[in-house]
């Protein structure tokens, strides 16, 4: 079933997913996760109250308890799951998807990631099986108010950002539920109106043409730094006061200020396997321990617990915290950042100086192949250097990670996609320019 992805669930409303298909995921679900309650929350896509009705029909229908928490990012979810211990969750979000699609993420007690490799395929297999449904005494439905309380837990964070210049863009999505109470009036807001529709543009942050609003808004108002959340909160991304796109791995770097520098915390950082070199070099000055591991939330998260980390990040948004039960939330990591900000502020250190002092590095950005061939052609890629100018170190938890004295590389296949991302860091533009052109060369075979 193409909608079963490696993270979520996720696809396009009435044709990969349809009422009947979120039925039988609700029902079936209580069969792979134990639970006797689940919590649901839902974002603003004109799909998602319907989606709500069958997948809480089909929970129902399995003797589920269902509470409802309305509206809701998706980290409001992850927290209220972990918060009022309860047994598992379900967000009805199509995250940064465009409008016409709508999607389902999980979580079990402890506010466990579950996805493809620990729940989902079996849940698939129950659907394509056509097991039998038997309705059970139903279970009950109720409102259960998570709203107020989290407001009030992402509160504790907040600092007097009055000093600061800012341009928020919530991308009509669901940030738009905190972002008012959280950085008050004096602030430049973009789309902040919830609809379903996302008139303004897509919610997905990293794509440049989605940023074209927030760059602008920074540059005539002379902003100190631009925020631009995705459709369900759960990533944040920045924009220096140059009106530069500030690439969201480097940002693990500067939460290091806030976690090891202010609350003196000693730990581990989780980074992905695609994060720049330069973040494990400048969190050396805080003795922090960096690991690098798989992409996505069910194994980042998932590490982050393992290792028993403080905070871990992605390049795609995405920023873990151990205090937020191991998940991610962009709004608290919205506050962290603006928090760091604002002390260098005082120093008279602007956010591109800040962003300069962490890297230098030249890097390609992540790019996107569509090729049958994916093993075959990181084989290739791999096997290449391997002989001809073997890596100081290789990871292969996700993809392929060589790094060399001067320059690194990764090269991964999608999970949710079909391209093979490649992504390649250096000390100058030349040498980058140098490296790639031969790793492109060596996939062009496989095009």
């Amino acid at each position: 079933m193409n909608a079963f992805k490696a993270y979520d669930i996720r696809g396009v409303w009435g044709e990969e997913l349809t009422t009947e298909i979120v039925y039988q995921i609700g029902y079936f679900f209580p069969q792979i996760i134990p639970c006797r309650q689940v919590l649901i929350g839902r974002d603003v896509r004109l799909s998602s109250d319907e989606m709500f009705i069958a997948l809480s029909n089909g929970l129902r229908d399995a003797g589920i308890d269902v509470l409802d928490a309305g509206l809701s990012t998706t980290p409001m979810i992850y927290w209220g799951t972990g918060k009022f211990n309860l047994d598992a969750s379900i967000m009805i979000t199509a995250s940064h998807n465009e409008a016409k699609y709508n999607g389902l993420k999980f979580s079990g007690a402890g506010v466990e990631p579950i996805g493809y490799d620990n729940g989902l395929n079996k849940i698939e297999e129950l659907i394509e099986s056509e097991t039998e449904i038997v309705k059970k005494i139903r279970g009950k439905l109720d409102f259960f108010e998570v709203s107020k309380y989290y407001l009030k837990f992402l509160e504790g964070y907040k600092s007097d950002f009055s000093e600061l210049n800012i341009a928020i863009d919530c991308s009509n999505g669901m940030s738009s539920l905190f972002v008012h109470d959280l950085f008050g009036s004096d602030v430049h807001y973009l789309n902040d109106e919830l609809d379903g529709n996302f008139p303004a543009h897509e919610p997905n942050p990293l794509l440049p043409e989605n940023q074209v609003q927030i760059k602008d808004a920074v540059l005539v108002n002379k902003c100190n730094a631009g925020l631009i959340f995705d459709g369900d909160a759960d990533r944040v991304m920045f924009i220096d006061e140059k009106g530069q796109f500030v690439s969201p791995d480097l940002i693990i770097a500067l939460l290091g200020h806030y976690f090891f520098e202010e609350r003196k915390e000693q730990g581990m950082v989780v980074q992905d396997i695609r994060t720049s070199k330069a973040v494990a070099e400048y969190l050396k000055q805080f003795n922090a321990e960096v690991a690098i591991w798989k992409v996505g939330r069910t194994f980042g998260a998932t590490k982050l617990k393992e290792l028993d980390g403080i905070y871990g990040g992605e390049l795609a948004g995405h920023y873990y915290f151990k205090d937020f039960y191991y998940s991610d939330s962009g709004l608290l990591a919205a506050l962290l950042v603006l928090r760091v900000l604002l002390r260098f502020a005082k120093q008279e250190t602007t956010f591109s100086e800040l962003i300069e002092q962490i890297s230098s590095y030249a890097n390609t950005g992540e790019v996107n192949f569509r090729i049958e061939q994916k093993q075959e052609a990181m084989d290739a890629v791999k096997n290449y250097f391997m002989e001809y100018e073997p890596p100081l170190n290789f990871l292969d938890v996700d993809g392929y990670r060589l790094d060399f004295e001067d320059w690194w590389f990764n090269i991964r296949p999608s999970n949710t996609e079909p391209y093979l991302r490649f992504l390649a860091e250096a000390k100058t533009k030349e040498l980058l320019d140098v490296k790639t052109k031969i790793i492109f060369d060596i996939i062009g075979k496989y095009s």
